[in-house]
Parts: structure tokens; sequence; C-alpha cells
């Protein structure tokens, strides 16, 4: 089992910043492959971004690409998203996944442990 907690989010104006944290518990935390994923109010929740568990690499949606970073600290077992930039179309829930030495990937189903979720508020 891995238990995955979040923090940061909260209210920014756009063109604002933010940054979010998920602190992962349980397992080995560098042999997970970690996403961020966000849901807005009426709709399905999609894919922001993945870090893979081995090397770092990266892989973003085209919507946030250019103004989100995401990042890992596996000694903090942590993984951030960094939001510059901010949209009033960002405003969602945002929770991090995780997937056992998974690849880059952007279904959600392929996940097998979720955060608690984090609000993230963007007023125009």
């Amino acid at each position: 089992q891995v238990q995955l907690v979040q923090s940061g989010g909260g209210l920014a104006q756009a063109g604002g910043s933010l940054r979010l944290s998920c602190t992962a518990s349980g397992r080995t935390f560098s042999d997970y492959s970690m996403g961020w994923f966000r849901q807005a109010p009426g709709k399905e929740r999609e894919f922001v971004a993945v870090i893979h568990w081995s090397g770092g690499s990266t892989v973003y949606a085209d919507s946030v690409k250019g103004r989100f970073t995401i990042s890992r600290d596996n000694v903090k077992n942590t993984v951030y998203l960094q939001m510059n930039s901010l949209k009033p179309e960002d405003t969602a829930a945002y929770y991090c996944a995780a997937n056992y030495r998974g690849p880059l990937i952007r279904t959600r189903d392929r996940y097998g442990y979720w955060g608690q979720g984090t609000q993230v508020t963007v007023s125009s």
C-alpha cells in the first residue's frame, strides 16, 4: 500500500503561481511514476502531468505545457507541481497518483494509488 498526502493549493489570481506537494509513505517512492490529475465541477478527471519512476522524464498535457512543472524529491518522498501563469480554467480539484514502475502514461485507470485531492481556484 502507498499512502499519498497532498498539501498546497488554494486561491490565486490569474497570472499567479501555486505549488502543490504530494508526500508518499508505505513503499519505496522511487519505484513509482507519479502523476497529477485534475477534475473541474461537472467534468471528468483529466491528466495534467507525469514524472517517470526512473530518470525523471516527464510528460504534460498540452493545456499546461510551458506553465506547469512536475518534479520529484526521492529523499523527501515527495512530488511537486509548480503552477505558473495560472488561468481561471485551471480551477479544479487536483489529485496526485502513483503507478508502480509505470510508464509515462496519461490513463488514470493505470494509477493504483491516489491522494485526497486539493482545491485550486484561480480568479480572473
